[in-house]
């Protein structure tokens, strides 16, 4: 797809290897390869793929090299690139994510406003601001971080300011058992349910990337503005494609206008 407002997506199902950059770096620039083989103009990234995601063993990790890597490899294989690296400004850290245009320039970063559990709550602080909105072929794309999009209202802020498209970097974990017990709680819902959700409520596509090794829940997808699972992965290293397009997002919003003011 090549006109303006449409835009082939390409959502990466992988495990960072804590510890191991140089190894999630070439994982990324493969399958940046395949995505442009596809015929993909964006690939998206789990959350802190490139460290590995293990906030504590991370936090003290700038992520400035690893985004000059990152923006080097979306020049290389002309692809836009979202991906998540820690970032230290001003003496605090956060969790960021990135957006890199086909010639490596970097459109926005954003921080993790919602963070997840005492860990993070340790070693990052939130975000301060919401998502820009930035063009990206002709569409209006925006970047949220995992637990973000487990809340309506941040989606819905995204929407009403805009964006037609979010990318979240994810990683979402297994719940083991308590007690002996099974969670009561399988996080595997939040892809596979919450997500297209979201989409649906909000009129938006979402662009999905999780983590899937041992421990992570998988199932990235990309979910379309009438809640459908447009592409979701299964394996636990795959590459799923999908197509947004704004003429889909206009038939969806007319369909059902949950955008408009209620009193």
């Amino acid at each position: 797809m090549t006109e303006l407002g449409c835009l082939t997506v390409a959502v990466l199902q992988a495990t960072g290897v804590v510890g191991d950059v140089s190894r999630n770096l070439a994982t990324v620039e493969r399958f940046a390869q395949q995505a442009a083989a596809r015929g993909a103009q964006l690939l998206v990234t789990p959350e802190l793929f490139v460290s590995g995601y293990d906030p504590a063993a991370v936090a003290d990790d700038d992520g400035a090299r690893y985004r000059e890597r990152l923006a080097a490899l979306a020049r290389s294989t002309r692809v836009a690139l979202v991906a998540s690296t820690v970032d230290h400004e001003g003496g605090e850290r956060f969790i960021s994510a990135s957006l890199f245009d086909r010639t490596g320039r970097e459109l926005t970063r954003y921080h993790k406003t919602h963070l997840f559990g005492a860990v993070e709550n340790r070693y990052f602080t939130p975000g301060r601001q919401r998502p820009r909105i930035v063009p990206l072929h002709g569409l209006r794309v925006a970047l949220g971080i995992c637990f973000d999009v487990e809340f309506p209202e941040f989606t819905r802020a995204v929407a009403l300011s805009g964006a037609e498209l979010l990318c979240v970097p994810t990683a979402v974990p297994l719940r083991g058992p308590a007690d002996g017990r099974p969670s009561p709680f399988d996080t595997r819902l939040i892809p596979g349910m919450v997500v297209p959700t979201r989409a649906l409520e909000s009129q938006i596509f979402i662009a999905y990337a999780n983590h899937a090794g041992p421990g992570f829940a998988g199932l990235s997808c990309l979910s379309d503005p009438y809640g459908r699972s447009v592409a979701a992965g299964e394996t636990p290293e795959e590459l799923v494609t999908g197509n947004v397009s704004r003429r889909l997002l206009r038939a969806a919003r007319r369909d059902t206008d949950y955008l408009a003011p209620r009193g």
